[in-house]
């Protein structure tokens, strides 16, 4: 076939069988460069559809794909996927039953696959060799090729035997393909490979549509929770350092009410795939795993990443967090950053050798660095893989939303902070000095007689979080130096200097922290009685034929069609990820369903508006939908009308306090409650009145973006939904004094 027909071939299979209107960025000049069979080097993040390079090219060939990865979840996920567009795919690994393994065999010997997928051992087997040598190899592919490198996080020696392989197969193209590669790893890959300098596409490694943040690990297990409850009936993972501490976090989550199951390498290879096809088929909305969960898993609809410990280095936490918003959607990625977890990891890595040890401890520098930056956090996680990021505020991040720091004096917390090291014998880490500044009751204060200590409560001023953040400065500073092993701060020469007023220490003083709201542009606005009706029908029929819900639409998929409502199977046919084999499967079913909808509702179909304006449809058709308000004035127009705070959630799909901070930004931005009922919300508070004059305090001292800061100055016994409502009923009265 011509090269200029292979092109047209390649974007008419984009959107009849995936079912996509348009190429992501370098798509398109990634697979032209295969069909003109240049060896190529494809370095994109996770989501960016780098598996798309290499599935058009093999229904494009005449012979056969073979793609080799080290995931046998990849592999099945891909597989089930293809299937469904009635792409003829095959797998080849140790999962299979021999029955199984044997009738995939026998596809590919008599030509009937075009993709073949397999892990590195199984195509280093003479009985594979035989196999593929009777074919012909249009294209031999290598998935997750940052394993080739020794510089590289995931280092697999049988990688480096693929050399060998390839070279059997002169004519088929290679292409090699990862989501995590330093320069470093990158030559390693092209000079391993033999490919020409020409053919490396790098795409930017900036996922704008991730929020990233690093908050200090102070009470992890309720930080965690907090967290959670923004995302209800949300998928998410979560990830810890150790298999105890995946067990530990399931359990308490589970005993809150959480949707969530374990994930580690010590659990049967039965109980971890049940787990995973639980999450993967949104039966279990949160999954609790070591590093081992995730890779390959292609779950688009991930909303949060936590990180519940420090991650080993900055590869593993991109590609961690690369496994949330693959929609393109917003996702949150939370990292819970403490000391305590540089010296775990560092226990490990000196059990390591030479060059191993050097890579490790170079790796994890990087990582502390990255989490204590005060720049934007795109600064340092981008510049990492050598790529620069211009923009001075990304908005997508903590440090761009908290603002400029200012340095400035922080001589007088720095002596009170050493001298309490100093009194407490330099046996403790700094949450017990804090502990001891802040004038705690804990029993481990009484059990060391820390209560009877001069600095003992010297340091109430400040919250727990402003001294940890001061704590990590001096550490910074060289003024304090932290035991690897048992986490104890020390002081150094250095502190003595200011302790005695010999020296000044510059620095910052955390500020109370800004409240992230989620901007309505950020999250389209869509009919959600439908998108929860079209999302059973998708559930139905993942079940029907045991595959995750995502293989038959994404969420994206189902979020315009709430938003377009689409009443005929052309006016499908325009709708994200909707092709002609999904179309002729499922198009009738969510037809049916989208109209019985619009019937109850009187509602017409709006597909013209994604005729119309392709580039900007979502956020037209959500303006269309809502009438020109935006949800938070629609709201705050339904609480005025009369309806409680539990009819609100209800009618809105969201927790109270995501209602109440609707509310409150209705009147930050200048509109006005019923006086009345706001009566009935502040009468509602069961609150003694010194409690409620302590939190008027609070606010009036720490100012009311953020709740946490409150919450901690009356002593961590006002529950965060209280505080909510009060903030809401003084802002809004202090709002009608001002304009009276």
């Amino acid at each position: 076939m011509e090269k200029s027909k292979m092109l047209d071939r390649a974007n008419s299979l984009l959107k009849e069988v995936f079912g996509y209107d348009e190429f992501r960025p370098l798509q398109a000049k990634i697979i032209d460069n295969v069909l003109r069979k240049n060896d190529t080097l494809v370095i994109m993040p996770t989501g960016s559809g780098k598996s798309l390079c290499y599935q058009i090219p093999a229904l494009i060939f005449d012979g056969l794909t073979v793609v080799v990865s080290p995931l046998i979840s990849l592999m099945k996920d891909q597989v089930e996927q293809l299937a469904a567009l009635e792409v003829p795919a095959v797998y080849l690994n140790s999962s299979l039953s021999s029955d199984a393994y044997q009738h995939n065999f026998e596809l590919v010997r008599q030509g009937n696959v075009r993709l073949l997928y397999v892990a590195p051992e199984t195509l280093l087997t003479t009985r594979l060799h035989s196999l593929l040598a009777s074919q012909t190899i249009s294209c031999f592919t290598i998935d997750e090729a940052h394993c080739i490198s020794e510089w590289g996080h995931d280092f697999r020696p049988e990688y480096r035997q693929l050399m060998d392989v390839r070279a059997r197969y002169p004519d088929a193209v290679c292409m090699a393909l990862t989501a995590t590669a330093t320069p470093r790893v990158q030559a390693d890959i092209k000079s391993s490979l033999g490919f020409g300098a020409s053919n490396e596409f790098l795409a930017s490694f900036n996922r704008e549509n991730l929020f990233l943040r690093v908050v200090e690990k102070s009470a992890g297990l309720q930080q965690t929770v907090e967290f959670l409850r923004e995302f209800p009936e949300k998928s998410g993972i979560i990830y810890c350092f150790s298999r105890r501490q995946v067990e530990d976090l399931s359990d308490f989550l589970g005993s809150e009410g959480f949707s969530v199951r374990p994930y580690h390498a010590g659990m049967s290879d039965v109980e971890r795939q049940r787990n995973q096809e639980a999450f993967i088929r949104d039966d279990v909305q949160i999954i609790v795993a070591t590093v081992a969960f995730g890779m390959g898993i292609n779950k688009p609809n991930v909303r949060f990443v936590v990180h519940f410990d420090l991650p080993k280095n900055i590869e593993g936490y991109y590609q961690q967090i690369g496994r949330a918003g693959r929609d393109g959607l917003r996702a949150e990625c939370l990292l819970l950053f403490g000391y305590g977890d540089t010296a775990k990891i560092r226990f490990f890595i000196d059990q390591k050798q030479g060059q191993e040890q050097q890579v490790a401890n170079t790796q994890l520098s990087a990582m502390v660095r990255f989490a204590e930056s005060y720049l934007c956090r795109r600064q340092p996680l981008l510049s990492y893989f050598g790529e620069a990021y211009s923009r001075k505020n990304c908005g997508m991040c903590d440090n761009c939303l908290a603002g400029e720091r200012k340095l400035e004096d922080i001589t007088v917390p720095a002596q009170m902070f050493l001298s309490c090291v100093k009194r407490t014998r330099e046996l403790f880490g700094a949450n017990h000095v804090i502990d001891v500044l802040r004038g705690s009751e804990s029993q481990r204060i009484f059990k060391f007689d820390h209560q009877h200590l001069s600095t003992y409560g010297i340091g109430k001023d400040y919250s727990k979080k402003q001294w940890l953040h001061l704590s990590r400065q001096f550490v910074q500073a060289d003024l304090l130096v932290q035991d690897s092993q048992h986490g104890s701060l020390k002081l150094t020469e250095k502190a003595y200097d200011a302790l005695h007023g010999k020296d000044t220490v510059m620095g910052a003083v955390a500020a109370a922290e800004p409240q992230l709201q989620i901007r309505d542009e950020d999250v389209p606005e869509y009919d959600t009685d439908l998108f929860n009706r079209l999302r059973k029908r998708r559930k139905m029929l993942a079940d029907e034929e045991q595959v995750a819900p995502y293989v038959i639409f994404p969420d994206k998929s189902l979020v315009e069609m709430a938003i377009y409502f689409p009443h005929t199977k052309e006016h499908l046919l325009l709708m994200h990820g909707v092709g002609a084999a999904k179309l002729e499967r499922y198009g009738a079913k969510f037809i049916s369903d989208i109209l019985g909808h619009c019937r109850l509702k009187n509602i017409e179909d709006r597909s013209y508006l994604k005729r119309g304006a392709p580039q900007q449809a979502t956020r037209q058709g959500a303006r269309t939908l809502s009438g020109g308000k935006r949800k938070f004035a629609r709201i705050a127009e339904a609480f005025n009308a009369g309806k409680s705070l539990a009819q609100l959630c209800t009618e809105f799909g969201v927790q109270q306090r995501t209602v109440v901070s609707n509310l409150w930004r209705f009147v930050n931005e200048g509109g006005s409650l019923a006086t009345d009922r706001l009566a009935a919300l502040e009468t509602s508070v069961n609150l003694p009145p010194h409690q409620k004059d302590a939190v008027a305090t609070a606010f009036q001292r720490l100012g009311r973006n953020a709740l946490k800061p409150v919450y901690q100055a009356c002593d961590e016994v006002i529950d965060y939904d209280v505080l909510a409502v009060l903030r809401l009923v003084h802002d809004t009265n202090k709002s009608s004094k001002e304009t009276r």
